[in-house]
């Protein structure tokens, strides 16, 4: 027995990068999964993979309310759906705004609203939220997409607070650089993708990316019932970025 056996996770996101991880780490450990994803992967046995947008509601409703079905209600909550942005304060239009706030900020909301009845019920009943170390800290060309991650810290804190008479524990992972595709489409479009690499690997106090089973590996600490006492925190995977500072 392990202590996820019996209970059953939802991972938004979960169908490449942090949430594929996050969701074989659960499968792995003994949970059932419902990956939901835009480009979901085929169901397997204790995999339901269904298809689901976190900017549109009904789409969410729907998918949670699948999952639910198939394996008899919802423990864990995993908001691992996101998007980038690039750029300064003036690189990106009203319309990017929104639609990055919508997908990393509301989506979080939408997904939880979608599965709190089912939350409501459970026993060791989590929510983790994917954040960002960018949350924090200051990056340069990361305006938009800071103020979101910022926005997803904030919320984090609040619905600890509004759910803990209820049981449910929420929290959140703020990540460094992560070496996932969604970084190497980033890597992708630099004039020199190698050197751009060298270059986030260089910021992070270990001189490596992070990986995505590092991140889903905090995940799983904080989405178990053994975290029984943790709620209402952020839990940095960084290779140290957020806390050191050391000569060079």
């Amino acid at each position: 027995m392990t202590e996820f056996d019996g209970l059953v996770a939802i991972v938004t996101g979960g169908g490449s990068g942090i949430g594929a991880a996050c969701a074989s780490a659960l499968r792995a450990a003994g949970a059932r999964v419902g990956v939901l994803d835009l480009d979901p992967p085929a169901s397997t046995d204790g995999i339901c993979a269904v298809r689901a947008d976190v900017a549109d509601g009904a789409s969410l409703d729907a998918a949670v309310e699948e999952v639910a079905g198939a394996f008899g209600g919802i423990d864990i909550l995993i908001n691992c759906a996101g998007v980038s942005a690039v750029g300064d304060v003036t690189a990106n239009d009203d319309a990017e705004w929104a639609r990055v706030l919508d997908i990393n900020v509301t989506g979080v909301a939408r997904a939880s609203r979608a599965a709190l009845p089912y939350l409501r019920r459970s026993r060791h009943a989590a929510i983790v939220n994917i954040s960002s170390i960018a949350a924090t800290a200051g990056l340069v060309r990361r305006a938009l997409y800071s103020a979101s991650k910022g926005a997803v810290h904030a919320l984090t804190l609040a619905m600890a607070a509004d759910l803990i008479d209820a049981g449910i524990r929420v929290t959140c992972v703020a990540p460094g650089t992560v070496d996932t595709p969604w970084v190497a489409r980033l890597l992708a479009k630099a004039d020199d993708p190698s050197a751009e690499k060298a270059r986030l690997a260089a910021r992070q106090p270990t001189g490596r990316l992070v990986t995505a089973e590092e991140v889903a590996a905090a995940v799983l600490y904080l989405a178990g019932p053994f975290a029984g006492a943790t709620t209402g925190m952020s839990l940095a995977v960084d290779g140290g970025m957020s806390g050191l500072r050391l000569p060079r």
